[in-house]
């Protein structure tokens, strides 16, 4: 009673410290992360997400510019004018926009191609703003980290595989942050303060609703790419719709929408919307097995919009299931030329390398795609490369680090690591256990840690008396155990000799193993 007590006082205390004024609404509330870790975190989780979701749109840099504008419009009369706010613009065709801490906003050009005009724009991007200025990205990640919410599929594909669960390292949460559902309140909250910024900014308040009621719309069945995208964050709802309407007749009217300045922005964008729904097409029959058409898609792709780095990353990708390992070299090398910050193309580049003998250059690209987004599949890579090098150690470190991610990747990562550590470091891994029955007799086992299948595991037993010498000593001979399970437990006599006399201790040692 007095522990439950005590830990029931240093929680109100923890809660009592973390409590603050939202700088939007006013309200008084709970937040664990303080504002300095906010801007650390926003800061350094902006780039994996970025390439977690695409990497940047790089083929029109003045629509970047021209969303950078929107935003710092409107973030120069929001709560919190003096955020270190940054937009982006992402090549991603999911529509989706998402705010980090400390005002790192983004949106996908699957948004922006369907939007009609400034206004609206300006309606994503101070709901965005209000994320990040009501501290919602922050209490949202606080809360999944409460819960231990996991990686969200991140769309992408290597081998007919997504890019679900290779993330490793800090860049598992820039992903995570980026796709996390919102609450109610938060998104309801976004809505009403974004559109006072709006009002604040000239823009007609209208947009909002619009918006709302296009998110609906397309809600209702109509693409599973827009519900895994900005649906999964932002839930739409008629109730939005109508709190929106409510909200404009509240606030000053303005007849702006910028029409003309969105057009003339967008105009590259939406004339490639084809090429990008043929490239979408493309991934799509690939992953379902047709090369044919997934061919003929990016082929019409690449003639549609020919300075397009992921239109020959596709082209490469499907070479590379026909197994023209030099065909697909020659595509991924055209991609990684045309945009040489995504890490995408330089890991594919670098495991096509790998396959063809080339440790070297391979290494290059693997570890370059490692600098712009860490993942188990570059980490694992290397290790083979350092392997097959003698390399112990460096290999090791490669596993180690692959072996963080779930899926098949860190498994094999793990595997790999066991079967190169395993001998070096035994105890880590097959870890002795002296068990007791209600009987006082005393039974050894073992829990095996590694990934691999063990069996035949021989153990030490001896029995040391105060002054260390060894006074009886046996060998015991362990069942198998498979990865992260328990061996069934062995009778020792010593061990049980050893629990029932105070003068004597029990001394167990691992002698040696066998892989199943």
């Amino acid at each position: 009673m007095l522990r439950l007590f005590t830990c029931s006082l240093c929680l109100i205390l923890i809660l009592l410290q973390g409590c603050s004024v939202n700088p939007v609404t006013g309200k008084r509330e709970i937040m664990i992360i303080s504002e300095q870790q906010e801007m650390s975190l926003g800061q350094e989780q902006y780039q994996p997400a970025q390439q977690s979701q695409g990497g940047l749109y790089y083929l029109d840099p003045e629509l970047t510019f021209y969303v950078r504008q929107v935003g710092e419009k409107l973030a120069k009369v929001s709560d919190r004018p003096d955020l270190p706010y940054e937009f982006v613009v992402l090549n991603n065709s999911v529509p989706n926009a998402w705010a980090l801490p400390s005002g790192k906003i983004a949106i996908n050009r699957g948004l922006l191609a369907k939007l009609d005009d400034e206004a609206q724009l300006a309606a994503v991007l101070g709901h965005e703003i209000v994320h990040a200025a009501a501290r919602h990205s922050a209490k949202r990640m606080q809360s999944n980290l409460l819960i231990s919410a996991g990686v969200a599929g991140l769309g992408l594909a290597l081998d007919n595989q997504d890019y679900r669960d290779i993330l490793v390292g800090g860049a598992a949460m820039g992903a995570t942050m980026a796709v996390a559902k919102y609450g109610r309140d938060h998104e309801l909250e976004s809505d009403h303060y974004g559109m006072q910024y709006m009002a604040a900014a000239g823009y007609d308040t209208q947009a909002a609703v619009e918006l709302q009621q296009l998110f609906v719309k397309l809600s209702e069945g109509h693409s599973q790419n827009w519900l895994e995208g900005l649906f999964a964050s932002h839930p739409p709802s008629p109730e939005r719709v109508e709190e929106n309407r409510r909200t404009a007749l509240t606030l000053p009217k303005s007849n702006y929408r910028g029409k003309d300045a969105f057009m003339k922005a967008t105009a590259r964008l939406r004339k490639t919307v084809p090429a990008y729904d043929a490239y979408d097409e493309g991934v799509q029959a690939l992953k379902a097995g047709d090369a044919d058409k997934a061919l003929q898609r990016a082929n019409q792709a690449i003639k549609l919009e020919p300075e397009e780095a992921m239109f020959y990353s596709l082209r490469g990708d499907i070479y590379k299931k026909q197994n023209k390992e030099s065909a697909a070299l020659k595509e991924y090398d055209k991609a990684v030329s045309l945009n040489p910050d995504y890490f995408a193309h330089t890991l594919k580049r670098g495991l096509a390398y790998k396959e063809m003998g080339d440790g070297a250059k391979a290494a290059q690209d693997l570890r370059r795609a490692n600098d712009l987004l860490p993942t188990s599949v570059a980490n694992l890579a290397l290790g083979d490369i350092e392997a097959q090098s003698n390399n112990s150690a460096a290999a090791i470190s490669h596993y180690s680090a692959a072996a963080e991610a779930s899926g098949a990747y860190g498994q094999e990562a793990r595997q790999k690591l066991s079967r190169l550590d395993l001998p070096k470091n035994p105890e880590r891994y097959l870890q002795l256990q002296t068990l007791k029955d209600k009987q006082g007799r005393a039974f050894i086992t073992y829990s095996n840690q590694s990934a691999l299948e063990v069996n035949n595991i021989v153990v030490e037993v001896a029995l040391i008396n105060a002054s260390g010498w060894v006074m009886k000593q046996d060998t015991l001979t362990l069942g198998p155990a498979s990865p992260g399970q328990q061996a069934k437990p062995v009778f020792s006599a010593i061990a049980t000799e050893a629990a029932q006399r105070k003068d004597l201790s029990l001394l167990t040692r691992l002698h040696s193993y066998r892989l199943r």
